[in-house]
């Protein structure tokens, strides 16, 4: 169950980085927080949460293209978080 294990590694690392980023940016701009940002924050927990939902998911029939998924719905969830960050001004 490496893998697993891995993807759950993947899903905390990669948002934890976009949370940082976002707080990077504050820190960088207004010294604060700010609504747009707040709301990144959120939306990055949210996915989160329903990514590692999805991975804890027992009744998969077929695993190992399920775990695939997770890993591309975590690719395009942090594409788009990144240019929303980018997108801020």
């Amino acid at each position: 169950m490496a893998n697993i294990k891995n993807l759950k590694k993947d899903i905390n690392y990669v948002l934890g980085d976009i949370i940082e980023a976002v707080y990077l940016y504050e820190i960088a701009t207004t010294g604060k927080p700010t609504d747009e940002t707040n709301a990144l924050i959120d939306e990055a927990i949210a996915s989160f949460d329903a990514l590692i939902t999805k991975v804890n998911a027992k009744n998969v029939e077929n695993k190992k293209s399920h775990f695939k998924q997770i890993n591309v719905e975590l690719e395009q969830v942090a594409n788009q978080l990144i240019a929303k960050i980018n997108g801020l001004q």
